[in-house]
C-alpha cells in the first residue's frame, strides 16, 4: 500500500467518539480518530513495511504514527533514529505503542534506557522510565532499586505528567515484584499521593501506588 492509500483508509475509519477521546487526552487536530482495533487490523494486513512506516511517521498524524509502530522494522533503526523519534513524540498513546512495539526487542534499548531516564525531554524520559519499569518487572538485573526509589521520591512530584505516569509504573513494579523494597515503595506512594483520586472504571485497579501494589500482591497469593 502507498502512503496515500493508507491515509485514505485511515480517514475513512474516522470515529467522532475517538476524536473526542484523543482530544481529551491532549491530541491536536492532526488525527482521524481511528479506533485502536481498526489500526491493528490494517497493521495485520500490511504486516511489515519499514519504508511505509517511516513515511507514516513523518506525517505526525496520530493514527498514522500508531500504525507505523506496528509495521516498522525496529532492527533497521539506529539508536540515533530511535532517539529522534522519541523526541518527536507528542501524544501518550503513540509513545506507549512506540515503547511496546518499536523499542520492545531493540538491541539498543538498554543503552537508550540509561540515556532517556536522565533526559530533559519529557517524552524521552517517559520512555526511559517505561523501559526501567519493564526491567524491574523482569528481575531488575543491574538496577539499583534503592537509588531508583530515591529518584522517584525526589523527582516525581515536579516531573511533567507524561513522565510521572511511567515513573509511577516503576514505583509500582518495585513494590509488586521486589518484596524487600515493598514497604519503602508503599511509604513513598502514600507520601507522594500521586493518582490517589484518579478516576477508574468499575473492575479496574487504581494507579495509586499503595492500592495498586497491595492489589497485585494479594492476587499473587491466591
Amino acid at each position: 500500500m502507498t502512503l496515500k492509500e493508507v491515509l485514505i483508509q485511515l480517514q475513512s475509519l474516522s470515529n467522532d467518539k475517538m476524536i473526542a477521546h484523543n482530544k481529551k487526552n491532549g491530541a491536536d487536530k492532526n488525527q482521524y480518530g481511528v479506533k485502536l482495533g481498526d489500526i491493528r487490523n490494517i497493521g495485520n494486513k500490511i504486516k511489515q513495511d519499514h519504508d511505509l512506516a517511516l513515511e507514516l511517521w513523518k506525517t505526525k498524524n496520530i493514527d498514522a504514527r500508531l500504525l507505523a509502530c506496528l509495521i516498522i522494522n525496529p532492527k533497521a533503526l539506529s539508536k540515533e533514529d530511535l532517539d529522534a523519534m522519541a523526541k518527536s513524540l507528542d501524544f501518550a498513546q503513540v509513545a506507549d505503542w512506540f515503547s511496546a512495539y518499536t523499542l520492545k526487542d531493540h538491541p539498543q534499548k538498554a543503552y537508550l534506557r540509561q540515556i532517556w531516564i536522565n533526559s530533559e525531554n519529557k517524552w524521552a524520559a517517559r520512555l526511559g522510565w517505561a523501559l526501567t519499569a519493564g526491567s524491574i518487572a523482569k528481575g531488575a538485573e543491574g538496577l539499583d532499586l534503592d537509588k531508583l526509589l530515591s529518584r522517584i521520591e525526589k523527582e516525581m512530584p515536579e516531573a511533567p505528567p507524561e513522565t510521572q505516569w511511567t515513573m509511577n509504573f516503576a514505583l509500582g513494579y518495585i513494590g509488586i515484584h521486589h518484596p524487600g523494597y515493598r514497604k519503602r515503595a508503599l511509604e513513598i506512594g502514600e507520601r507522594l499521593g500521586m493518582y490517589k483520586d484518579y478516576p477508574v472504571s468499575k473492575g479496574c485497579t487504581s494507579p495509586f501506588a499503595p492500592i495498586w501494589i497491595n492489589e497485585m500482591v494479594s492476587r499473587q497469593k491466591k
